[in-house]
């Protein structure tokens, strides 16, 4: 008689890969939904880049930067002082000025009568049409000096060479020429007065120059040369 053992036995097999099979299929399902979610993770998290990136770039190029702008108010002074440390001063008038002369000629100083001013003072004796002298240039000049202290003229540039201003601030002519010179045209003449804080106070350089003397200059600026 025929056994049916293995009929049996096959049955089992085949139900036993076909469980496998489908543990396949199922595992490969599951794979497959995790690479598609990862997949349109991926996908959305691109868009949504690209997105940021053209609403940024159409933005940049709608809205205009934002500009600070610094705005700085200058205020009219009698002079200016801009590469120096010197506050603004009013200069007063020379009452009773020395004669024009001619420019290019040496000029005839007469010191005023009387006791000196305490501020500085100035008169264009010649008013020039050329280029303005301002704080840093360097300017060829010619000058005559005179004091309170002798009442005559103690020195002068017009017997050698025109004197060459290397930038017109303080670390190279007195207070009183920074202050007195600029402003001036070439082609001018000016006469100042200048008081002893503004030219060299309680001491004596010499050249005819006393201490806490008051300095008399009569100026004819020939050139300017700005930095």
């Amino acid at each position: 008689m025929a056994t049916k053992v293995a009929p049996m036995a096959t049955t089992k097999r085949e139900r036993q890969k076909a469980a496998r099979r489908q543990k396949l299929e199922q595992m490969e399902r599951a794979n497959k939904r995790r690479k598609n979610i990862r997949r349109g993770v991926i996908v959305a998290i691109v868009a949504a880049l690209v997105v940021g990136s053209a609403a940024l770039l159409f933005s940049s190029k709608s809205t205009p930067p934002t500009t600070t702008t610094t705005t700085t108010q200058s205020t009219t002074t009698t002079v200016a002082t801009t590469t120096t440390t010197l506050p603004p001063i009013s200069i007063g008038t020379i009452a009773d000025p020395s004669p024009a002369g001619t420019f290019g000629k040496e000029p005839t100083m007469v010191i005023p009568p009387g006791a000196p001013p305490t501020k500085i003072e100035s008169a264009n004796l010649i008013t020039g049409t050329g280029t303005v002298a301002r704080d840093g240039d360097t300017l060829t000049v010619e000058y005559v000096l005179g004091t309170y202290s002798s009442r005559k003229v103690v020195q002068t540039s017009w017997t050698g060479q025109p004197f060459v201003v290397n930038g017109l601030n303080t670390t190279t002519v007195i207070p009183g020429w920074v202050y007195g010179v600029a402003g001036m045209r070439v082609g001018g003449r000016r006469e100042l007065i200048i008081p002893p804080a503004l030219g060299y106070g309680d001491s004596s350089p010499g050249g005819g120059i006393s201490k806490n003397d008051t300095l008399v200059f009569i100026i004819d600026l020939e050139k300017v040369e700005t930095p």
